[in-house]
């Protein structure tokens, strides 16, 4: 009873026997050391409760957040699961100018966080691929036939109708949403044939559909349509954002008595197309100029809440896209070759012989412009500064401030703290010859084209024979690269104003690997009250799902620390039993009736009465 052994059988075997008289003090506590120590430990662990677990709880959220996010991403890519109940579908149908597009998009129950959107994405057949059908020509070709135009639409909405489950087609939100090729009809044929699709589609199909999901819709709406889906994709819509993002302050439209909201910087969109160019960012703080030219919407589906108001500014300058651009730098080639042709008796320009010099064009090119009854012959310099001299009229700047294309007011953009994007044209440019797409640096840019410019044209006829540029680059693109390399400079930097020394613009064909739709934002922004209805049946589960959520922290760092307590008082009620055997030894034996103890003999045999 009054000795303390210790052994061990692994890794080698061996015992070991102490008397508990000869332990050191230590590990004969008084009570009172017992409770300091106990305290002490205590303490420790409620600072590690508040300090490092708090913080983990918190970077726990943050990792999961982030982790789902890159999830969605990699799973983006895969097959739709249409035997999911859960999942929702919706479709958007681009009714273009050369031809319309069906889109299908899916997804999954809202969680019933109104501070958070729907998790909308492409659906995907069973081969992994985006559910797309494109038919031609556009709708606008039926103009004086506008019976015809839900004929002409059925084939799009029965492609859709084969891949989304059929018990599912009632509550599938169909918007039919024309864009260039509908604007330029008069407004009559216009609603003819909206009608015609307003009234024979819901006699054929199941789809949620009422007359204001068919309608013709502005530039303005697609441009804004078109930030959305970008900054949808690229997350800046949620606003959990972690210690690496970029933050800017918001004052959101009717807001004026509260503080400023800091949340996720959003990205502005260029894209440069054939006929127009276009522009779009947020507008962070309020400009009362520019009110009229601004876009203000609430993504959330709770008007009451401020957090997913943006105030955006769009604008498109048609005659600005690259085509149209070179179009109307041809056009005034061929007036001034006549005027002065006329002026001085010559010639210039209607022979090969005695070509109009253009320094647009790579050196040595031969080009020929206009139409048969008014022929222009034109060699080209490949002289990029130049060119970029000529072509500055075409942008139509005035003397006023603030101004972009045309004399069109543009609100302030802050230069050190934006981010852009620029597609079409803007990736073609740095890209398909130049091989510089993704991060643009004018500097380099210039140069490249510079090089570009002045390259004889039979050696870039070579290169491009050698497969040396992109592969989807054609003999027109290395014809009208240097032209367009010229257009997109002035269109940046003196239209747009951005300054040569700005680095947070991207050039880019696809963002994480997929080419973003304005259709997305569409339908992103139409159906942002349809959450309502799940939160509705999860707010009567919010306490549960509060008590699973916190039980998963349990799991993580309280069950730590309860079993730390645990083992911390097992320690001490076995000091505190060492110290009732050390008191109950001393009081029960002396040394002079206990020699033993002291040589380490055995125990004396110990009479017993029975």
């Amino acid at each position: 009873m009054g000795r303390i052994s210790f052994s061990c059988l692994f890794p080698a075997s061996w015992h070991f026997s102490l008397s508990s008289q000869v332990l050191p003090r230590l590990l004969v506590p008084s009570l009172r050391q017992l409770l300091f120590i106990g305290l002490v430990i205590c303490v420790i662990g409620l600072l590690y409760l508040l300090l490092v677990a708090g913080k983990g709880h918190t970077s726990w959220i943050r990792r999961e957040n982030r982790f789902h996010r890159h999830l969605a991403r990699v799973t983006d890519v895969d097959a739709t699961d249409t035997s999911n109940p859960n999942l929702n579908y919706g479709l958007v149908v681009d009714c273009g100018s050369s031809g319309s597009r069906v889109f299908v998009y899916c997804w999954p129950r809202h969680n019933g966080n109104p501070h958070e959107l729907l998790d909308i994405r492409q659906m995907r057949d069973q081969h992994r691929k985006p559910v797309v059908m494109k038919i031609k020509p556009g709708i606008s070709e039926l103009a004086k036939t506008p019976e015809k135009a839900s004929d002409y639409i059925y084939p799009l909405l029965s492609f859709a109708a084969q891949h989304i489950p059929k018990n599912k087609h009632q509550e599938t939100p169909l918007y039919i949403l024309c864009t260039a090729g509908m604007r330029i009809l008069p407004e009559s044929q216009q609603e003819a044939l909206l009608e015609d699709l307003r009234t024979d589609i819901p006699v054929h199909f199941n789809f949620l559909f009422s007359d204001s999901h068919v309608e013709v819709i502005s530039g303005k709406q697609e441009g804004v349509y078109a930030w959305i889906g970008i900054n949808f994709v690229l997350g800046r819509f949620n606003h959990v954002h972690n210690d690496g993002d970029a933050v800017v302050e918001v004052h959101v439209p009717g807001n004026d008595q509260q503080e400023a909201l800091m949340r996720k910087r959003t990205a502005g969109v260029l894209d440069m197309g054939g006929v127009s160019t276009q522009i779009a960012y947020e507008v962070p703080k309020t400009e009362e100029v520019a009110k009229n030219l601004l876009a203000e919407f609430n993504l959330g589906c709770d008007v009451h809440r401020t957090e997913h108001v943006y105030r955006v500014y769009v604008s498109t300058f048609l005659g600005f896209g690259g085509n149209a651009a070179r179009q109307r730098y041809e056009e005034i080639l061929i007036r001034d070759a006549a005027s002065r042709n006329k002026l001085l008796g010559q010639r210039v320009g209607q022979t090969a012989e005695s070509p109009i010099l253009d320094p647009c064009l790579p050196i040595d090119l031969q080009d020929e412009i206009g139409t048969s009854t008014q022929r222009l012959y034109l060699r080209g310099t490949g002289d990029f500064d130049q060119c970029r001299q000529i072509l500055q009229p075409f942008l139509n700047r005035t003397n006023d401030t603030q101004t972009s294309l045309s004399g069109i007011y543009q609100p302030a953009i802050d230069y050190s703290n934006s981010q852009f994007y620029g597609f079409s044209e803007f990736y073609y440019c740095t890209e398909d010859v130049l091989r510089m797409g993704g991060d643009y640096n004018a500097s380099k840019y210039a140069q490249a084209a510079k090089g570009y410019c002045a390259t004889q044209w039979k050696t870039l006829k070579e290169r491009f024979d050698s497969g040396l540029y992109a592969s989807h680059a054609d003999v027109h693109r290395l014809k009208y690269q240097c032209f367009k390399s010229a257009w997109m400079h002035e269109v940046l930097h003196s239209g747009f104003s951005f300054p040569t020394s700005y680095k947070n613009l991207k050039t880019a064909l696809l963002v994480y690997d997929k080419e973003v739709q304005w259709t997305l934002g569409a339908i992103l922004y139409r159906t942002r009250f349809l959450p309502l209805r799940d939160i509705q049946q999860e707010s009567l589960k919010g306490t549960h799902s509060h008590w699973r959520h916190s039980f998963s922290f349990v799991n993580n760092h309280y069950l730590f620390l309860a079993c730390f307590f645990i083992v911390l008082l097992s320690i001490m009620l076995y000091l505190l039993r060492l110290r009732r055997i050390h008191r109950h030894t001393v009081q029960s034996y002396t040394p002079s009736s206990a020699p033993w103890l002291e040589q380490g003999l055995g125990s004396p045999t110990l009479p017993i009465n029975l």
